[in-house]
């Protein structure tokens, strides 16, 4: 796991050298265990590594990785798990390896088979390869997108410039910011931003999951899709639970493969649980649970319940409400991109009690109800009655924070499309959505940040390409079933004796960050209406001082129908981030 810059500039250009090492310095929390360059000033060329030594910690992994005859460099973040089968396969073929990790893999698959070789990748990955003989960059990111990679123009037209965070490009002395309004905006509404490229800085792209790129005298061309969901099947259920069984297992054993402690996040929920299961029958996994100080929401009892089932070395942490005010404005500079899941704190304090225990690699259950029709959301698609338009429109008021909203036709384009995709299936359409849109530009995100900036690597066994692609070919009535939601994931979890009945038919449980503490915790409040009323920040431009205001003063939760605004805390929540963000970013 690392973290990867660089650029490819115009011919007839000219980069100082210092300027990717400020772009490197600037992700350093990505990779402190290494830092590498490589430059090929006649043609243009620089890549940076900050390296996560996670398999094979010796020198041999170092990055940029070349070939021997030099024609092909490597700058890679992410895991292959099926790397030693692919090295295995390569070796047959005539390739010799001089180090155990999966970068050199990579490198040698994209030699043997080129851009064909996406299709053999199973893992999370965002990586660049020059190819030397071609004068041609290429750029890919995993299918589900766990892995970021983001790119822009260099300023006068100077060439192309990519990296693992937006904030090395604010390394560069010319590189100007300005803010994305109608990311801006969609940020207001949905809490992230749903445009598969677009960020919250103008000019500052995201290549999409699945997707591949070329960059050649420093014009990038249109990112190409590699991957495409499979659509559902009529497999029979029983079949259907050993696939998973043994698909899950065998995706779970290869994801604790690493060279430094691996632990799991466990909430006690059905997810997490899974993974704990099936993890203990490989090993003995050391669990890790949180809870919130000062609030109702406490998940470790279940987990210990759960924990105790599979025989884990199991360990507890609290998070108090100080420690969340006091990493905001941290958290705002680590996340780069604006997205308002109520995790984001907690889930990177929760990474960095676990480098503090030692542990440098975590499993954990993202991706499941994405992929799995875990979300109310997916029974609201099922029971939707009357015109599409009008079903679109009721998902709209179910996703957008304020319910009645500007971004309805943006929206209805991009459900329209996955409908095109699904023959129809609204459920499906759903699926496609979250787990094509929310889950890679905001769920995945805030756990690729939160644990990268402090240097832990999270592993997402359900995000695993063969996991993905069975639960896309799960219809509906698979996964919702005699009034249960995952149904699938339940059934195959009783099937196979992994877990008590009681957590397997466990509804699912709270939220992932006590919510709550913004009306509970009279400290944590009073810190929120501080920076959300602040003058210089942005809810006058917005016109929401009123609402705040409102909120704070009166505990008033929201505006009736017809007025847009009717959820308060979910809106004084993202223009809470809103506002560290912008100190950080764009100054104002």
């Amino acid at each position: 796991m690392c973290g990867i810059s660089g650029w490819l500039l115009r011919p007839g250009t000219a980069r100082d050298d210092s300027h990717l090492v400020a772009m490197a310095d600037a992700i350093e929390h990505r990779g402190p265990d290494d830092r590498g360059y490589y430059f090929d000033r006649e043609r243009g060329v620089a890549f940076g590594h900050n390296r996560l030594s996670i398999i094979d910690l010796s020198p041999a992994g170092h990055q940029p990785m070349a070939s021997e005859d030099g024609l092909f460099v490597l700058s890679y973040n992410g895991e292959l798990y099926n790397f030693l089968d692919l090295r295995r396969e390569l070796e047959g073929l005539g390739h010799q390896f001089h180090s155990r990790t999966d970068s050199e893999v990579v490198l040698h698959g994209f030699i043997q088979w080129g851009p064909a070789c996406l299709d053999r990748f199973n893992g999370m990955f965002a990586f660049a390869i020059w190819s030397a003989g071609e004068s041609k960059l290429f750029l890919a990111r995993d299918p589900l997108g766990m892995k970021p990679l983001y790119y822009a123009a260099l300023p006068s037209d100077q060439g192309f410039v990519f990296a693992s965070e937006i904030k090395a490009f604010l390394a560069l002395p010319d590189f100007k910011v300005h803010i994305n309004r109608d990311a801006l905006d969609q940020f207001l509404e949905f809490g992230y931003t749903f445009d598969d490229h677009a960020t919250s800085l103008e000019g500052v792209f995201k290549l999409p999951p699945g997707h591949s790129m070329e960059v050649v005298e420093g014009a990038a061309f249109q990112p190409k899709a590699f991957f495409t969901p499979p659509a559902p099947d009529a497999s029979e259920m029983g079949a259907r639970e050993q696939e998973l069984y043994e698909t899950l297992s065998k995706v779970v054993a290869q994801h604790l493969i690493a060279d430094v402690p691996v632990g799991l996040l466990l909430s006690g929920g059905l997810d997490s649980s899974i993974l704990a299961a099936l993890a203990a029958r490989h090993t003995r996994i050391t669990t890790i649970s949180m809870g919130f100080a000062q609030s109702a929401i406490d998940e470790r009892p279940r987990a210990r319940a759960v924990a105790n089932h599979i025989g884990s070395d199991h360990r507890e942490i609290t998070i108090h409400p100080h420690e969340i005010s006091e990493d905001l404005e941290e958290i705002a500079w680590y996340f780069d991109d604006l997205f308002a899941d109520w995790g984001t704190v907690s889930t990177r304090l929760m990474y960095k009690k676990c480098r503090e225990l030692g542990i440098k690699v975590v499993l954990v259950g993202e991706g499941s109800d994405e992929l799995f029709g875990g979300y109310p959301i997916f029974d609201a698609a099922m029971s939707a009655r009357g015109p599409m338009t009008w079903k679109l429109f009721q998902l709209y008021r179910r996703y957008a924070g304020r319910r009645y909203g500007s971004h309805f036709a943006k929206f209805a384009a991009i459900m329209r499309r996955h409908l095109g995709e699904s023959n129809g299936d609204l459920f499906n359409a759903v699926r496609l959505f979250e787990s094509r849109n929310q889950l890679p530009n905001n769920y995945v995100m805030k756990v690729d940040k939160a644990s990268m900036s402090v240097s832990v690597e999270a592993r997402a066994p359900f995000l695993d390409r063969r996991v993905a692609e069975l639960a896309y070919r799960t219809p509906a009535h698979c996964l919702l079933k005699d009034g249960a939601n995952k149904y699938l994931l339940r059934s195959m979890a009783e099937r196979f004796e992994l877990l008590p009945i009681e957590t397997t038919r466990r509804e699912k449980f709270g939220a992932s960050i006590a919510a709550s503490w913004m009306d509970e915790s009279e400290k944590f409040r009073d810190y929120a209406r501080q920076v959300i009323l602040d003058r210089n920040g942005w809810v006058d431009e917005l016109g929401l001082r009123a609402a705040m205001t409102d909120y704070f003063n009166g505990k008033r939760q929201g505006y009736s129908f017809p007025r847009a605004i009717s959820i308060f805390s979910n809106l004084a929540w993202r223009l809470l981030l809103l506002n560290l963000w912008s100190r950080r970013y764009v100054g104002v």
